[in-house]
């Protein structure tokens, strides 16, 4: 196994505008970036629980169903293409900002909507709102954050989201036994209104962003820079992979547990969100243990732990299958965490376009397999979907392993902490 390089501590990563742990400035970047994450992955999942009530509501197959959670995903993966060269020209927190409320006002108006066909245009507008702030999150983290802390920063945007998707899948599925589906997602987007103004009221302004003009060929090259890097198109790959394997167990477990043998009431399905708890602690310790052990070293370990966290839920004792779901969620969290803050470290420059590529392979992949899971899910039910997820967990480990001999970028000279 290879050692893990030692960090680049550059002119650039050193200077004196990045903000420190233990500081009164990280302490508010992180609250703000927790509330942000936290909005934003309420607001996309929140209708993940409620795919079985909407099947009924409007007679849909399952892999119809998911179409509520994968048109708003495509929609946010178009739009970070679109919004991430944006924020490098006219920057980060105002972006971010406008982001958070207008998708939670489309939620808000979602309930409004007469028609599947109205329900699904409101959420891709909401998932093309929220690329704002998913374009630019980790980016704004990059450039703000000194590099030997940036693991736990990300961790800790990440910990935002995991409790986001937790909230938002918890609150809409145990509210929807009680009331409408309806009134559970107008009650969201109240909450995720707040939680904007939270972001908007504590992120410090940017110190370190510098503008680039938007000139299509610059960013041209910026993509093909990045895609031609020996390290970053396997990260964007790893995305696809690793989010493709997240939402498509969680898109049909439910569909699973309200089924034989075990019957359980919509209620008790949504209140299995709790496992997220695993991944709100798992990404900001795996982040904070990527910054110690190197990040090619645990990234494939992390990969690991959501293999056996699948084998787990293929098993038939209920008890089994919550702990496969809770150990394949720490593993989830973990392995993102790595990745994302690794997007940061090696892209150079153009930061943005990098952060965007990432996230459009990551949202990609929860489109097209959360769509793709429930074929399998249709015609071999659990065991299929097990199998698909194997499968594009198999390639995250070799992509992982290809990683791990990537050689660290020029320029580089030894410091206690390890590298990309």
């Amino acid at each position: 196994m290879p050692s893990p390089e030692p960090v680049a501590q550059t002119t650039a990563d050193v200077l004196p505008s990045h903000i420190e742990k233990g500081s009164p400035a990280f302490l508010r970047t992180s609250l703000a970036l927790f509330a942000g994450g936290f909005a934003t992955f309420a607001l996309l999942y929140c209708v993940q629980p409620m795919m079985p009530v909407l099947s009924r509501a409007y007679g849909l197959t399952a892999a119809q169903s998911s179409l509520v959670l994968s048109i708003s995903t495509i929609m946010l993966a178009i739009g970070l293409l679109i919004f991430g060269p944006i924020s490098d020209a006219i920057g980060r927190k105002k972006l971010m900002v406008a982001s958070l409320v207008c998708a939670s006002a489309f939620t808000i108006g979602t309930v409004l909507m007469p028609s599947w066909h109205g329900v699904l245009l409101m959420r891709a507008l909401i998932g093309l709102s929220l690329s704002g702030l998913a374009a630019v999150a980790m980016t704004y983290l990059s450039e703000e954050i000194h590099p030997l802390h940036l693991g736990l920063a990300m961790g800790l945007y990440i910990s935002g989201n995991a409790i986001g998707g937790m909230s938002g899948r918890l609150i809409t599925g145990v509210l929807v036994d009680f009331v409408s589906w309806q009134l559970a997602v107008a009650i969201l987007g109240s909450l995720a209104l707040a939680a904007a103004l939270l972001f908007w009221r504590f992120l410090p302004e940017s110190r370190n962003f510098r503008p680039t003009r938007l000139r299509p060929r610059a960013l041209l090259a910026g993509f093909r820079a990045h895609l031609l890097d020996a390290g970053l198109p396997w990260l964007f790959l790893e995305g696809f992979l690793l989010m493709g394997a997240f939402v498509t167990l969680f898109n049909y477990i439910g569909y699973r547990l309200l089924d034989a043998p075990y019957h359980l009431s919509q209620a008790l399905v949504g209140l299995l969100s709790v496992v997220y708890l695993a991944g709100i602690y798992s990404s900001a310790w795996v982040g904070s243990l990527a910054d110690r052990l190197g990040r090619r070293r645990v990234l494939k370990a992390v990969i690991m732990v959501m293999l056996g966290g699948l084998l787990l839920t293929l098993f038939s004792p209920l008890a089994l299958v919550l702990a496969g779901m809770l150990v394949f969620t720490f593993g989830f969290f973990g392995a993102h965490s790595v990745a994302s803050s690794w997007i940061g470290r090696r892209a150079l420059r153009n930061k943005g376009q990098a952060s965007a590529l990432y996230l459009f392979s990551y949202y990609l992949g929860s489109s097209l397999a959360g769509t793709l899971g429930g074929l399998f899910w249709h015609h071999y039910g659990w065991p299929g979907v097990g199998l698909f997820i194997a499968g594009l967990l198999l390639l995250a480990l070799l992509a992982a392993l290809h990683l791990a001999r990537v050689p660290a970028l020029p320029g580089q000279f030894a410091a206690a902490q390890p590298a990309h």
